[in-house]
């Protein structure tokens, strides 16, 4: 499919096409309220949003919507129409009141008790950092969500005051060391999204898919991703028409997806696209993900986000690659070769290194949700014990300055950037001129992790600075820098980690290092509302105790709900489709006549009897526990219950649904398996 360059970002309501809109006075006063310097006077958002309608109309919009992140994890719209009356006829109106702010009430969204349905006012405003965009008949804005009081009620708005907070800190901070010119510092990523593609046929048979989105029983056929045959292969015709209308609408967009390939696991894919600012780029992996999703049904195909939808081979993240920008240029996390240029990355690498492990609980909890404890801790996923990979050039680098304060040591002749990464087992790895944060789950909205990263960052930072105040002269800034490092790597460089992550004495070690040891995402929501992560956030502004308490609540109640949706799909399907298909099987087996069934066979018809009975009450067994939760109040109280007692029934339960699959014929299995849905995708 050939595709006119001219078409890049020609849905994108950009930078540019403000400037070419408005005049150059308006265009001053707009980049002045994107610096956050001064308030957008509402003459100059009228002027703004005319030409923000002239342009959506031109392109086929016949609505707009305030779009925003609440805190379901996903995203949320109400169009509407531009259309208006004047005088008996219909006119085209959008002031600037209408782009900045709306109510779309959106009182059933989670809020944690921030807001009661009954008090439904809701207000979306503008969030003039990421660009508006068409898709279809809509024009798309980007908002912030806050309830009538101010709380935050989405996922944008604490990052945006994270963004904010970091941004202060580290300008600060280069500013210590010397580099005057250096006005503001932003947060950058890229993030790579993988997920899984089945056809729609196939998954339609699947109750467990479609109730789930991931598959509740199920084994690995003898070929799976064994041959790895499928990671980086010829890519199969279907999909690649299916990417390449991906990319048509991501082109029309100005999302530079720059790379796509087969992933590890049969049916997996993953989709790379370019650096951009942070809260930019996060808005455009949401865009992505929807994107692959209505795209698939068009191809008769069903993308699974889920972290873990097939038990057995490589589950899908959404690896998180963070760095900070200078407005100067300079990448703070990018390593040059003189101490000179150096010093400042080996202080930004050790003010992570202090982050990530003071902050490692909080770092374990914003990267997962439900689906990711299935994945983490195999199959090329890192495990829940958060660690950091340097790298052996970096680490010998820090070993040496606990010799001493030699700033000389800080020089790096050559840093092999292709080979740094090579542990795939690092929860947080440095990739050369950057740091990938791989726990974060596919499915994952990216905001929260992001909101926790610069949050510790600028608490690290501001600590810093405030050291460097007592100096006098650059050279004392250098050493008391150097200093610094050292001190930092001494107290956290137990948070280094560059063995096996799947190795069974890691545990162990990480437990005598002092390292926080959090299996479950149940377990580290707690974490959330500890004094020192509340103190925290409320120091930067990011989130008030009040807010916290909120999504504690909203997570636990979310963790209670996909548990159960889980477990009740699971029994249904047992008592409705699997016991019924295998006593088909067993009465297959049973009505060959006696003098001719042989021992093999009436071992097997012993097998599926014992097998059915097993199933009949493992499930009562289940219902037990899930009916013990209508008797507790508190969503704290039925996570830890279903964590303890549900899901292990529930294991139990699925083991032998798994085992007794091997002993079925393919004509009374109850519906597709693991190698139909793999391998019918055209293969």
């Amino acid at each position: 499919m050939f595709y006119e360059f001219s078409n890049f970002g020609s849905k994108l309501f950009d930078d540019s096409r403000i400037k070419a809109g408005i005049s150059s006075d308006d265009y001053s006063k707009y980049t002045e309220a994107k610096k956050s310097k001064n308030i957008l006077d509402s003459k100059t958002a009228d002027r703004i949003a005319e030409a923000m309608k002239n342009w959506a109309v031109e392109n086929g919009c016949t609505h707009y919507t305030h779009w925003f992140h609440p805190l379901n994890g996903s995203t949320a719209e109400k169009h509407n129409s531009f259309i208006d009356e004047e005088d008996d006829k219909p006119i085209l109106r959008f002031s600037g009141k209408s782009l900045i702010k709306d109510e779309p009430d959106a009182s059933s969204f989670p809020s944690g008790g921030l807001r009661a349905t009954f008090e439904a006012r809701g207000y979306t405003y503008w969030d003039i950092t990421s660009p508006a965009f068409i898709r279809g008949h809509v024009l798309y804005i980007p908002t912030i969500f806050v309830s009538y009081t101010g709380d935050s009620l989405d996922t944008k708005g604490p990052l945006l005051k994270s963004i904010n907070a970091v941004d202060k800190a580290a300008t600060s901070l280069m500013q210590s060391l010397g580099y005057k010119d250096v006005k503001s510092v932003m947060p950058c990523t890229g993030l790579e999204q993988e997920y899984f593609l089945v056809d729609r046929s196939v998954f339609l048979k699947r109750r467990d898919l479609i109730l789930t989105g991931k598959t509740l029983f199920g084994t690995v056929p003898p070929k799976s991703q064994e041959l790895e045959r499928h990671y980086c292969g010829s890519i199969p015709e279907r999909i690649n028409s299916f990417m390449e209308d991906v990319n048509v609408q991501l082109w029309d967009l100005g999302i530079y997806a720059k790379s796509e390939h087969n992933e590890v696991a049969p049916g997996q894919f993953e989709l790379v696209p370019v650096y951009s600012s942070l809260n930019k780029a996060i808005d455009q992996n949401m865009i992505i993900m929807d994107i692959l999703g209505k795209t698939a049904l068009k191809h008769g195909l069903v993308c699974l986000l889920h972290e873990s939808p097939f038990k057995g081979v490589n589950g899908s993240g959404k690896h998180n690659n963070y760095s900070l920008l200078c407005d100067n240029g300079i990448n703070m996390f990018s390593p040059g070769k003189t101490p000179e240029s150096n010093l400042c990355f080996f202080l930004a690498v050790a003010a992570l290194i202090k982050a990530v492990d003071k902050y490692a609980d909080l770092i374990r909890l914003s990267s997962s949700d439900s689906g990711n404890d299935f994945r983490l801790g195999s199959n090329e996923a890192p495990p829940a014990i958060v660690s950091m990979h340097l790298g052996d050039v970096i680490e010998e680098i820090l070993a040496s300055l606990k010799d001493g304060d030699d700033y000389h040591k800080l020089s790096i002749s050559h840093l092999p950037k292709d080979t740094s990464d090579r542990n795939r087992t690092s929860p947080v790895a440095f990739t050369g001129n950057k740091f990938e944060f791989r726990m974060l789950g596919s499915s994952l909205n990216p905001s929260f992790l992001n909101t926790v990263i610069n949050t510790s960052l600028a608490e690290v930072f501001e600590e810093i600075t405030e050291a460097l105040k007592e100096c006098d002269s650059i050279d004392e800034v250098n050493s008391k820098a150097v200093n610094i490092i050292k001190d930092i790597y001494k107290k956290h460089g137990r948070v280094i980690f560059s063995g096996n992550g799947y190795d069974r004495k890691w545990p162990k070690e990480a437990e005598q290092r002092g390292l926080e040891i959090i299996p479950t995402f149940y377990e580290a929501i707690s974490h959330f509302l500890k004094d020192e992560s509340v103190a925290l956030f409320e120091k930067h502004g990011v989130f008030s105790r009040r807010e916290i308490e909120a999504r504690s609540e909203i997570m636990y109640e979310s963790y209670v709900n996909v548990r159960s949706i889980e477990t009740k799909t699971l029994t249904a399907i047992v008592y409705q489709d699997i016991i019924p298909s295998y006593i088909k099987e067993l009465k297959s087996v049973t009505s060959i006549s006696p003098e001719y069934i042989s021992e093999s066979m009436k071992t097997k018809a012993v097998k599926l009897m014992d097998f059915i009975d097993q199933c009949s009450r493992l499930c009562g067994k289940v219902e037990d526990e899930l009916e013990a939760l209508k008797n507790m109040d508190s969503y704290t109280d039925k996570g830890r219950h279903m964590l303890e007692k549900v899901l292990p029934e529930a294991e139990k339960l699925r083991n032998t649904l798994d085992t007794i699959e091997h002993y079925i014929s393919r004509d009374n299995l109850p519906c597709p398996g693991y190698e139909e849905l793999f391998f019918s995708i055209d293969y």
